[in-house]
């Protein structure tokens, strides 16, 4: 009877391990290879798989050594941003492959193939990713399906026309105290040095504090410290290895993302005094967390990256700089803008689709393909996924001309859709249903702050000045944006 028992146990352990080693196996070899076979067929190119890391370790030398050269503001900065994936479309061409570990991951340049994949959003999904990311932020950019409908319908009206007019007030007194700020640091001489980058990251969270919680930015401060800090964790996270059930060891950065997860959930608690009313409209306590999170981040973000590369490129480029000055002061002089007037700011508005085109607060937008669908003249299988590299199709010189790698505003002229020459060639706040929630809100808050600081400073860059754009989830300047600020 003991031996039955043992027998029965001792092959029940067996069947187990050998499952088990059936299934890692068949994740780190088998299907990536069987995979990688079915996307030669279709004429794709790339790496060989390499047993479950794929491109990852190639990928982190290739940033290594990029962020160890210098660049310059008028360099194409593609091979310091995304190094492997520029050497694989030079070397395989825009239908190629990459591996994140040992998923394929397809790039899609192509115009109307992007124009699909951000259409059916149903059909290409959110990838499943690592789940510590859902600690940076996750609500409405990471759900899918009814979830997301919902939530989308609920947030909506926040980002009206009529709800952006009204905040308009906080907008300019928010950009005001900045400005006073800067006048006081060069009242003495006319002029100084600065590194404008702390000053707009702290001005695009005040205008979230005080536009969403009525607070101002010295109450939120550490919301934003403790999601800089995810951020930066996270980017580490992006470019390793995701293995199933890692997150559950107390590692050192593990500990740290539940810490800071736990200190930012009860900042923002405390800020959301009134949450009966968001029960009213359908969401949890932990859903509205998440959207606070989501909003924090990329509310501040998206609005700060986009003002710092313009404050550069317009250092850079002085006949730019007269131009937009000059419109500003035609617009409104020296007063108050209206919203109808920071409408009517149309070399402004080229000036930062063109920021936007060259320095996109994100380099690329994934999605999962979770069974086979027809993308073209592709077909592509379960378990892929394709990237949307915003970086490399807002550079391309077949969709943008000869000077894509060129600041030149005067191609917006005429608006996005005549900008290049297909549709979906610019998509920096992603496209279709999905398209990013908050883009007039981070548009509307732009144009005040340039019009203000136009209005009042002419820019230039300082002699220490090291120009090195750096990904940390948003593009970031790594050394921060050292100017030259001289009061008019």
């Amino acid at each position: 009877m003991e031996l039955s028992v043992i027998s029965i146990a001792v092959s029940i352990v067996l069947v187990t391990v050998v499952t088990l080693a059936w299934r890692i196996l068949n994740w780190v070899w088998l299907r990536p290879k069987k995979l990688e076979r079915y996307l030669r067929q279709q004429g794709l190119s790339g790496k060989p798989y390499r047993l479950l890391y794929g491109d990852l370790k190639e990928t982190r030398v290739m940033l290594k050594q990029a962020k160890s050269r210098s660049f310059n503001v008028s360099d194409d900065v593609k091979p310091r941003l995304v190094p492997f994936q520029h050497k694989v479309v030079k070397d395989y061409g825009k239908n190629s492959f990459t591996w994140i570990g040992p998923i394929p991951r397809v790039i899609i340049m192509n115009p109307d193939q992007l124009k699909e994949i951000f259409s059916r959003h149903n059909d290409f999904h959110k990838p499943k990713a690592n789940p510590l990311l859902k600690y940076l932020a996750s609500g409405l950019v990471d759900y899918e399906g009814d979830k997301w409908s919902k939530h989308r319908r609920l947030i909506n009206p926040a980002f009206h026309l009529d709800k952006l007019k009204l905040m308009l007030p906080a907008f300019y007194k928010v950009c005001g105290e900045m400005i006073s700020n800067w006048e006081k640091l060069v009242s003495e001489e006319g002029s100084c040095e600065l590194d404008v980058w702390p000053s707009l990251a702290n001005l695009t969270g005040d205008v979230i504090s005080k536009t969403a919680f009525g607070s101002n930015f010295e109450e939120g401060r550490k919301i934003f410290e403790l999601l800089t800090e995810l951020a930066e964790i996270m980017t580490e996270v992006l470019h390793s290895v995701y293995i199933p059930g890692l997150r559950f060891l107390p590692t050192k950065s593990n500990r740290r993302l539940k810490k800071i997860d736990a200190e930012i959930q009860a900042l923002l608690v405390e800020r959301l005094k009134n949450m009966e009313t968001t029960k009213k409209v359908g969401m949890t306590i932990n859903d509205v967390i998440e959207e606070c999170k989501l909003f924090y981040f990329a509310g501040q973000e998206t609005t700060s990256v986009l003002l710092v590369w313009t404050m550069i490129l317009l250092s850079k480029h002085q006949d730019w700089q007269a131009r937009a000055r000059e419109e500003v002061f035609q617009v409104f002089g020296d007063k108050n803008p209206s919203y109808d007037e920071l409408n009517h700011l149309k070399v402004v508005s080229m000036v930062l689709y063109e920021v936007l085109r060259l320095y996109p607060p994100v380099l690329g937008l994934d999605r999962a393909v979770h069974e086979e669908i027809k993308l073209g003249d592709l077909s592509l299988p379960a378990g892929v996924e394709v990237t949307t590299p915003i970086i490399l199709v807002h550079h391309d010189q077949e969709l943008w001309g000869d000077d894509a790698e060129e600041f030149n505003p005067e191609r917006f002229s005429e608006g996005i859709s005549k900008a290049a020459k297909s549709q979906v060639s610019f998509f920096p706040f992603g496209w279709g249903p999905r398209i990013c929630i908050g883009q007039n809100f981070a548009l509307l808050e732009a144009k005040m702050a340039l019009a203000l600081i136009l209005q009042n400073f002419a820019l230039e860059l300082s002699p220490s000045y090291v120009h090195a754009p750096r990904s940390v989830i948003t593009l970031h300047p790594e050394h921060g944006a050292h100017l030259i600020l001289k009061k008019l």
